[in-house]
């Protein structure tokens, strides 16, 4: 058996603050979500004047990214790149950048998806959260 590092409350709050601070900070308004290694949510933002379907899409992106330890970046560009079979892998539909993985050494401990605005916005301000944590 091995021990695992696991996101508790206090770090997903810091990254919440530092992720809504770059948003705010760039008058950016976007949904900004946390999930688990599983990609259970721990954590929904909808700042002032996101558009509603931002708080499903950003749990979607962070929830991929989670399941699939890597940024959801990867998977937009298998598809833009011609691979559209990709659009039928199975329990993952968060397939647009704005989703980053919480890695600890080589182990994904969780994610933050982020919509709203564009997409390298997006991660921006997922990777802005993420950084809080110092790692």
């Amino acid at each position: 058996m091995r021990s695992k590092q696991a996101l508790t409350l206090s770090d997903v709050k810091k990254i919440a603050a530092a992720a809504e601070a770059e948003a705010v900070a760039n008058k950016w308004a976007v949904t900004i979500a946390i999930v688990d290694d599983g990609g259970n949510l721990l954590w929904l933002q909808r700042l002032d004047g996101a558009a509603p379907v931002s708080a499903s899409i950003a749990p979607s992106k962070a929830r991929t990214s989670a399941l699939g330890q890597r940024e959801t970046k990867v998977y937009e560009d298998v598809i833009n790149n011609g691979r559209y079979s990709f659009l039928s892998a199975p329990n993952i539909d968060g397939l647009l950048e704005g989703g980053v993985p919480i890695m600890v050494g080589s182990d994904c401990v969780g994610a933050v998806g982020v919509s709203g605005v564009k997409s390298t916005e997006d991660a921006q301000i997922a990777k802005a959260g993420i950084a809080a944590l110092g790692l």
